[in-house]
């Protein structure tokens, strides 16, 4: 028997007043994947994140969360944790409270001391929430989405605010989520997260969805891109460059090819390839690509 998608958005639309924020957007979310949602701001993926949660009616279109509407609390709710961009917390309440209430409210089970344990906030049980730093209500974010081990975890910009360390913590806390079988959706605007662990990438531009695949399958459409410079007098390389600046600038599909011949001819020739600069094409090239359409 086939799985059903976690999450299916079919011809979504939405519009404040005359303006088209979404416009006609599909995807699927497969069970246990980890999908990264990305897009300049105002790229519609916040109104998008906001349907999927339940807090934004659609214009047109629907979305589905485990088959359901995601307005279904009754049956999406235990089954989702929700981390947001910001989160209303009453300042009075400790950061242990603050777990236990969201917790509760969620429908799920689990011991706080372990949410705390794993969100980095064991040490801030009993601080106010009012006495916080902004990397520490954001870690409390975290704690009150993943609380119970859900089937369905959306992240909204979940490590802006973090150190290195907390952001570190953050992810292993997901992986071990993912190990269970957890299903991710992420927005970020730090594209190296997604590109180092999404399965599939969605990437949205003036509200529409203009690429979605696996990294590979984004990149591949650019070429990859070889610099250098040569000492004065030398003959230019037998391979195809354009010249910038000072230097040399190489496009390629086959960089392991051109990047040998180069080498080669440079060892022949007794040459230094100064200012030598050789890499794939990354997520940010294809994001820049997208975003200057």
């Amino acid at each position: 028997m086939a799985i059903s998608p976690v999450v299916v958005v079919d011809d979504l639309s939405v519009t404040y007043d005359d303006f088209p924020a979404v416009k006609s957007l599909s995807l699927q979310v497969e069970r246990g994947e980890f999908y990264a949602l990305l897009g300049t701001n105002g790229a519609g993926k916040t109104s998008t994140l906001e349907v999927m949660e339940g807090h934004r009616q659609p214009s047109s279109g629907s979305v589905r969360i485990f088959g359901e509407s995601p307005t279904n609390r009754r049956e999406v709710r235990p089954r989702t944790g929700i981390m947001l961009q910001e989160s209303g917390f009453s300042p009075d309440l400790s950061v242990r409270e603050s777990v236990g209430l969201i917790g509760s409210l969620s429908g799920r089970r689990d011991d706080v001391a372990r949410v705390l344990d794993i969100s980095g906030l064991a040490h801030r049980a009993a601080t106010r929430v009012s006495q916080l730093s902004g990397g520490e209500k954001r870690r409390l974010d975290f704690a009150t989405a993943v609380y119970g081990g859900p089937e369905l975890v959306i992240l909204d910009e979940p490590t802006t605010g973090l150190d290195i360390q907390s952001r570190d913590a953050l992810w292993d806390a997901v992986d071990r989520l993912r190990d269970r079988g957890s299903t991710i959706v992420l927005t970020t605007h730090y594209l190296e997260e997604a590109q180092q662990r999404a399965d599939r990438i969605g990437i949205m531009h003036q509200g529409t969805l203009r690429e979605e695949g696996t990294v590979a399958e984004l990149t591949q459409a650019l070429p990859s891109v070889i610099s250098f410079s040569l000492p004065p007098g030398i003959p230019e390389p037998p391979i195809d460059t354009v010249r910038v600046g000072g230097g040399f600038h190489v496009e390629t599909f086959a960089l392991q090819k051109d990047l040998y011949l180069l080498l080669a001819w440079a060892e022949d020739a007794g040459v230094e390839l100064q200012d030598l600069q050789a890499a794939p094409t990354r997520l940010d090239d294809v994001f820049r690509v997208i975003s200057h359409d």
